[in-house]
This record gives C-alpha cells, structure tokens and sequence, in this order.
C-alpha cells in the first residue's frame, strides 16, 4: 500500500517505533509508564527548500527530540510530521 501524505519543504514523516513493554529483567512496563519512542522509520520526505537540501531518505531509522513533531493518525497508523532539523542522527 502507498502511502498518500506527502510532506511539504523540508518536513519529514516518521513513523515511530514501539515503546519497551519489557525491561532488561524481565519486569513488564504498564501503559502508564511507557516511555514515548525516541527512535523511528522515516516514510516519506519533503523535496527539500533552496536553502536545504534533504540529509535523510526513506527507509533511514532516526533519532528524534522527545517533545519533536506533531502527532497525526492516518488510517490507524500513528505518525509523526517534524522538519529535518528535529531530527537528531541517522542510525
């Protein structure tokens, strides 16, 4: 399936990975507890600006801020929409 959101200018559309639901000791993590995902797959990306050029590509895994982006459902898939510089490395 294609997906149909195509961002604008220098904006790039992640799809964030899940949270842990289970530490490294085998203790299981409540919904409450969750840690918001740091780390996601890029999915689409803008064309870029006259002044910036794109550094990522779809299919790069990211580091992003906590707090980065602005969260947007599409057909029951959650995502996030930031600007490049948002992001914080390629892994």
């Amino acid at each position: 399936m294609a997906l149909k959101i195509q961002p604008l200018s220098d904006r790039v559309l992640v799809a964030p990975q899940e949270a842990e639901t289970k530490t490294s000791s085998g203790i299981y993590i409540p919904d409450s507890a969750k840690e918001k995902p740091q780390q996601g797959n890029v999915v689409a990306v803008g064309k870029g600006n006259k002044d910036h050029q794109m550094t990522v590509k779809v299919g790069d895994i990211v580091l992003y801020g906590k707090y980065s982006g602005s969260e947007l459902k599409y057909e029951g898939i959650d995502y996030l929409i930031m600007r490049e510089e948002d992001i914080l490395a390629i892994i």
